[in-house]
């Protein structure tokens, strides 16, 4: 008994004292095994060989929900056609989604371009926590991402193949894990002298997990099964930015739209898309900062 009662001292001392039920493993543990298994699993990804806080972020923006082998290339790409802040946010909006096309999700193009410039009126890259949060499209995981890659400054960096490894190394048994039940570990976790090595080798460890033993972020809580894009109105949303980029300065109208969806649709076996439906997509563009209408015409 007395035994058992020191073991669970150790791990209030380790882990944070209101985290229940208490990991499986303690902290010093933890953190050997991590390193251990990231040093023999590290991957040489191209951003991983910058501290520029802008290349950094550009890399974690195309990272989320997105593979890594369709990031590399297109992230250096993008590097050569928007080398900096300041470029990105002198470019039109129509290069910058133009360039982005092949990449889903057009509004990370968008919060990129609009971040850029309010960066470009700062004066400098931020390093603090809320300010980055504070710029369009940066969240708390991929503002801790900027930190740690480009600032070796530690937070809570809580992404899917980190998840993956605490929820594999301290809640083997436990099912709907929340990310706020693990938020607290991953921050104390993280040796604030070295956060972009330690998560560089949880995200190698955590990738390696997802290829070789069931995904144990389907254990977390938070985890959502992506919805099927072909068919989707995600996917009619995409259809209608390709349009416009391809429309470039003469506009293209409701009914043209309509009849350029309806041809994607019909070829795959799908119902065609009527007026209503081309203008309703458009006019959520639009609300976005996608396009505008003027005489009819609607444009990026």
């Amino acid at each position: 008994m007395r035994s058992e009662l020191n073991a669970n001292a150790s791990r209030t001392l380790a882990w944070p004292h209101d985290t229940l039920p208490y990991p499986c493993i303690e902290l010093s543990t933890f953190r050997e095994r991590v390193t251990a298994r990231g040093k023999s699993l590290y991957r040489d990804l191209p951003w991983r060989r910058t501290r520029d806080p802008y290349a950094v972020w550009v890399s974690e923006v195309m990272l989320q929900q997105t593979q890594v082998s369709r990031v590399d290339g297109r992230w250096q790409h993008w590097l050569e056609r928007f080398p900096s802040v300041d470029a990105l946010a002198c470019a039109s909006q129509a290069d910058v989604l133009a360039e982005w096309q092949g990449m889903g999700y057009n509004r990370r193009a968008l919060a990129l371009m609009r971040a850029a410039q309010q960066i470009r009126e700062l004066g400098e890259f931020p390093q603090d926590e809320a300010a980055l949060k504070a710029l369009p499209g940066i969240g708390p995981a991929t503002a801790a991402g900027i930190r740690a890659f480009a600032f070796n400054l530690p937070g809570t960096y809580l992404e899917t193949n980190v998840r993956t490894v605490f929820l594999h190394e301290l809640y083997p048994q436990e099912v709907g894990v929340s990310d706020r039940l693990l938020q607290p570990l991953v921050a104390v976790a993280c040796p604030s002298e070295s956060a972009r090595a330690w998560y560089y080798a949880l995200l190698d460890y955590g990738a390696w997990l997802k290829r070789t033993v069931p995904n144990p972020s389907r254990r977390s809580r938070s985890h959502v099964r992506q919805s099927r894009f072909e068919g989707s109105h995600r996917q009619k949303r995409a259809s209608v930015v390709r349009l416009l980029l391809d429309a470039e300065t003469k506009g293209i109208g409701v009914s043209e739209t309509a009849a350029a969806l309806s041809l994607l649709e019909e070829r795959d076996g799908r119902e065609p898309v009527d007026a209503d439906m081309a203008r309703s997509l458009l006019e959520e563009l639009a609300s976005e900062g996608f396009c505008h209408e003027r005489d009819a015409r609607w444009y990026v």
